[in-house]
């Protein structure tokens, strides 16, 4: 894992074949990390009981696995030695699966590393504002209970509702002549405040006349895409409620962009992808999203398939269900933005999926 300088241990050979890794100072620890309830101050502190703990990584993404590393063998040992396959009193009696941890090979950087932003300005996309505390924790709680007693529509890996228009999946665009009715009273505050926004006070029709309601179980994230610009005017605004996420924003190269591989989960392309410019920011619960300009027309979004987040060395675990509700305005003719090479109303480009 980044940060540890060490990795994953190879599984255990056969009996007489091959030989284990050769005892070092750092460790692979099984069934321990923050996902489990164990912070990685809490590790240091009961592994600090056979020597010196030069740190404590995260694994990988799981949350369920750390690398702790002594600064002499010895200790990596007497700790191997101690709590394997023991329940370890100072971690609420876990029982712990140990092996030693093996260097972890370089790997070329792919895009160099991608810190995440804490605020719209940090984050650097033109056209994108983040509003944190956008509502109360109390308001939350009123559209959460809203959405809960209404009826949900069920996708492959997540729920949606949709009021004004439904977005139709199958053709990655709406009918515009389909009209389901005004947007529900509980979301009347919310259209209300998000006139503040910048450039919202410019709009000389209705501002959003759809909503899209999405409910994202823990892990479960949402591919690369730019929301189809025949379907929706400019301004786009998304409420995180419950939980919160990461969002990555990513710039292709006219081109370049390719749908992702879906490798046990996981987004391939995430890691792999070498042609694009990435940034990512922090959602947290009751924080309101606009898009606009180009990084509504030209930057892709993205929320990683994680459990666990890196925030500025932080680990935050994802809620059980992160709801967002997604407001637009339903686009009645054709896009003539500048961006026409994201823009399906200018060429043969698909880029909602």
């Amino acid at each position: 894992m980044a940060g540890s300088g060490y990795t994953r241990p190879p599984p255990p050979p056969p009996l007489g074949e091959g030989a284990a890794p050769a005892p070092s100072a750092a460790l692979y620890v099984a069934n321990c990390g923050p996902a489990v309830g164990l912070t990685h101050d809490d590790i240091r502190a009961a592994f600090a009981a056979f020597g010196e703990v030069a740190g404590v990584h995260g694994a990988d993404g799981s949350g369920v696995r750390v690398i702790v590393r002594f600064r002499e063998p010895a200790a990596a040992e007497a700790a191997m030695s101690a709590l394997h396959g023991r329940p370890c009193a100072g971690l609420a009696g876990r029982v712990l699966h140990i092996r030693y941890s093996v260097p972890a090979k370089p790997k070329a950087p792919v895009g160099g590393s991608l810190p995440v932003a804490t605020s719209a300005s940090e984050l650097g996309v033109p056209g994108i504002y983040l509003v944190p505390d956008f509502v109360t924790a109390a308001e939350e709680q009123e559209l959460l209970a809203a959405v809960d007693n209404r009826p949900w529509k069920s996708l492959a890996k997540r729920r949606v509702q949709h009021y004004g228009f439904e977005f139709l999946y199958e053709i990655r665009n709406v009918d515009s002549k389909q009209f389901l009715g005004e947007l529900p009273p509980f979301v009347s505050k919310i259209i209300d405040k998000i006139m503040s926004f910048p450039g919202a006070n410019k709009c000389t029709s209705k501002l959003v006349d759809q909503l899209t309601v999405n409910e994202y179980p823990c892990g479960v994230g949402l591919s690369p895409h730019i929301d189809t610009h025949s379907a929706f005017e400019e301004m786009i605004f998304s409420l995180s409620l419950a939980g919160p996420c990461i969002m990555e924003f990513r710039k292709y190269p006219k081109g370049s962009w390719r749908a992702p591989s879906m490798v046990s989960g996981t987004d391939k392309d995430s890691i792999e992808e070498p042609q694009c410019i990435r940034k990512a920011v922090f959602l947290p619960p009751r924080s309101m999203l606009l898009m606009s300009g180009e990084g509504r027309y030209a930057w892709h979004h993205y929320i990683p398939h994680h459990k666990i987040d890196d925030v500025g060395g932080q680990v935050i675990k994802r809620n059980t269900r992160r709801v967002s509700f997604t407001f637009r305005k339903v686009r009645m003719g054709l896009c003539d933005c500048e961006y026409g090479q994201f823009c399906d109303s200018q060429s043969n480009v698909l880029v909602y999926l």
